[in-house]
């Protein structure tokens, strides 16, 4: 398997630009001002933001390869449709076994996020709690796909993480539902249902890629628009 191999779009190019069109659309509101406070109620500056999700976006592509399960046939060069989505397998020669993979988009930049959200808003115990409410949820609800490993459906994450963070801590529902979106989707999709990789014959199983990528990222989507309805109260300035 060459290297090259493990890098793909985890969605089919279409439904991919789908996912760009709402990051434009997300970008073109922020240069109107209309979410400019909502980011920084989140955390992060505007700027910071949108690199973040840019970034996501970029790093969907990259698979960093972590060990690989014992040789099994492997499905190659295919499209997999799952709740309306489309997601693609990478074309694979010669190649007979599952490589476990770590998405950069999926899984390493939101998981950065995440520690740094819960360490600045000191959001260690309803981020806790709020990651394994959803992490139980998303492992129950989670389903193994032939040829492409672990998927749940696209907006399950979204919804599932608003009601826990809006129910936990309205004031700060956007950081919690970064912080319990990404890393309960990580953690309950596909950490926890790993074991039900082997067989399925999936020539890279990304951990945050494709089956679970456009839900975690759909998560930060959320996490803007809370902070948008959501503004933690600020005390008033006294004029002398």
């Amino acid at each position: 398997m060459q290297m090259s191999e493990y890098h793909y779009l985890p969605l089919a190019p279409a439904f991919f630009f789908i996912l760009v069109a709402i990051f434009f659309f997300v970008f073109f509101l922020l240069l109107l001002g209309v979410l400019r406070s909502a980011y920084l109620d989140l955390g992060v500056s505007s700027r910071a933001a949108m690199f973040l999700l840019l970034a996501s976006l970029i790093g969907s592509y990259f698979n960093i390869p972590i060990w690989e399960l014992p040789p099994s046939p492997v499905t190659s060069d295919a499209v997999r449709d799952y709740f309306g989505m489309q997601y693609a397998i990478p074309r694979v020669d010669n190649w007979q076994r599952t490589i476990i993979a770590v998405n950069v988009g999926g899984a390493v930049i939101p998981t950065i996020m995440s520690l740094y959200l819960l360490v600045k808003r000191s959001l260690w115990v309803n981020g806790l709690i709020a990651t394994a409410i959803v992490a139980l949820v998303l492992h129950w609800l989670a389903h193994p796909i032939s040829g492409l490993g672990i998927a749940v459906p696209v907006f399950l994450p979204a919804v599932v993480t608003a009601i826990v963070a809006l129910l936990l801590d309205r004031q700060n529902a956007a950081p919690l539902a970064y912080i319990a979106g990404s890393m309960g989707t990580l953690i309950g999709a596909d950490l926890t249902n790993l074991s039900q990789v082997r067989g399925l014959g999936a020539p890279v199983a990304s951990i945050g890629g494709a089956g679970t990528f456009d839900g975690i990222f759909l998560t930060g989507i959320l996490a803007v628009l809370l902070a948008s309805l959501y503004h933690p109260r600020r005390p008033i300035e006294q004029t002398p």
